[in-house]
Order: structure tokens, then C-alpha cells, then sequence
């Protein structure tokens, strides 16, 4: 995905792995103190994907704004999210690199599914790759909409997968 995207093996991985690619987003409620989950998608490079929404999140606490623009798209599944950090685990793999798009909370967000950074799966990166910061936004084509609704973690994430493929 994307020019100069697509990495390699890991050095020293005699496993024979390779990186798997991850783009995602999500969708959250922040109040300038926290970030509360409220949906993760992920595309993997192969096109698969993954789609989960954490029970334990108050949607209550969402502002006017998440409330109008977010939530009517939240359809589900809804799991713990214990449940959703190890279906995500088995779902990226040992090796992902993961990419987003503004992805400074997105990848908060995504990290705060296993506590904190230091409690990261061991072979994951502890630093997200941000696509509109590697293009500045400038070299970007021109895209269709969106296959679903806009401010949904899932078709977020499979826009900029589409977006880093026609870049490739």
C-alpha cells in the first residue's frame, strides 16, 4: 500500500514474517483529558478487514457534535474490549505497521485497547505512520466517495486504503 509503503521483512525475523500492512480509524469521544473509544476499523493489506465497538464506552458522553456525526453510524458488533484487542492481535499479525490518516488520537486510541504503550504486543511498533503527513495532503488523487458513510471507522479506513493504493 502506498509508494514506498510496502516494507519488508523484519531484520533479523528468521521466521520468515513479513510486515503486515494496517491502515485503520477510529471514531472517539475526547474531552481534552481523555479519548474513549467508540469504534476501530482495520484494512490489512490483503483487503481483509476488521470492524468492533467497545461496550464498555458511555456513548453518553459524547459531545453535540460526535453525537449528530457518529453515533447514528455505530451499528456494531459491540464487544469488551479485551474481546477486541485480541481479535485484533490474531488479525494483524505479528508484524503489522500501522497507518492512518490524522492518526495522532486514532492511534492513542487503538493503543489504550491493551493499556498503555509499554503494553503494547511485543512485536508491534510503538509509533503509528501518518499518510496525510508523508504526502501533505498534495499528491493525493482525486477520489470517489466513500463506500459507506463518512465519520465510520471502517469506511474511513477503507478510504485511505484505496487512497495509499492508487499512490503505489
Amino acid at each position: 500500500l502506498g509508494r514506498g509503503c510496502r516494507p519488508p521483512r523484519r531484520p533479523g525475523d528468521d521466521r520468515g514474517g513479513r510486515v503486515s500492512v494496517i491502515v485503520f480509524d477510529t471514531e472517539f469521544i475526547e474531552d481534552g483529558r481523555t479519548i474513549d473509544l467508540l469504534s476501530v476499523g482495520l484494512v490489512r493489506d490483503d483487503g481483509a478487514t476488521y470492524y468492533a465497538e467497545p461496550a464498555e464506552t458511555d456513548r453518553g458522553r459524547a459531545s453535540e457534535w460526535v453525537a449528530a456525526n457518529v453515533l447514528p453510524h455505530l451499528t456494531g458488533p459491540v464487544k469488551p474490549r479485551a474481546q477486541i484487542a485480541n481479535e485484533i492481535v490474531a488479525f494483524v499479525g505479528p508484524y503489522p505497521e500501522f497507518w492512518a490518516w490524522y492518526a495522532d488520537y486514532d492511534w492513542v486510541a487503538l493503543c489504550q485497547l491493551f493499556g498503555t504503550m509499554m503494553d503494547l504486543p511485543p512485536s508491534w511498533p510503538m509509533f503509528c505512520r501518518d499518510y496525510r503527513q508523508v504526502t501533505d495532503g498534495s499528491t493525493l488523487p482525486k477520489q470517489d466517495a466513500q463506500d459507506g458513510p463518512e465519520h465510520h471507522a471502517l469506511s474511513d479506513a477503507r478510504w485511505l486504503a484505496r487512497v495509499m493504493e492508487a499512490q503505489r
